[in-house]
């Protein structure tokens, strides 16, 4: 889809939001909630940054459900996803010698999680 100047500027100037509301089902994960982030190298666009994939962190907030961006990059606007705020510490993202008490907050979707089994720990 190509939108010309004038569509785009009407677009920025109301503030265009991809946000589904009411969710169209429940979120996958909940804050507290352990997770591990897959390990993924798709050959189109993702979010999913390098230095995260494969490591585990703590959802500690549920933004909601919003166009999926992996998928809208590639057309489709219609496949809904969850995002949350997850926690990693910097010694899970960058080794023993990382500050203990620091940690990296990261928007993150369904599509780029796991569960962790609490047993797991």
């Amino acid at each position: 889809m190509t939108y010309g100047p004038e569509t785009m500027r009407e677009l920025i100037m109301m503030g265009a939001n991809t946000k589904v509301d009411p969710p169209t089902r429940p979120a996958e994960f909940a804050v507290g909630q352990s997770v591990l982030t897959r390990n993924l190298n798709p050959a189109t666009h993702t979010r999913l940054p390098r230095y995260c994939r494969g490591k585990r962190g703590e959802v500690v907030r549920i933004h909601g459900m919003y166009a999926y961006p992996d998928r809208r990059a590639l057309g489709d606007e219609t496949t809904p996803e969850y995002c949350y705020s997850v926690r990693f510490s910097m010694r899970e993202l960058w080794g023993e010698n990382a500050p203990e008490r620091d940690g990296l907050f990261i928007d993150m979707w369904d599509s780029y999680l796991l569960p962790v089994a609490e047993d797991a720990r």
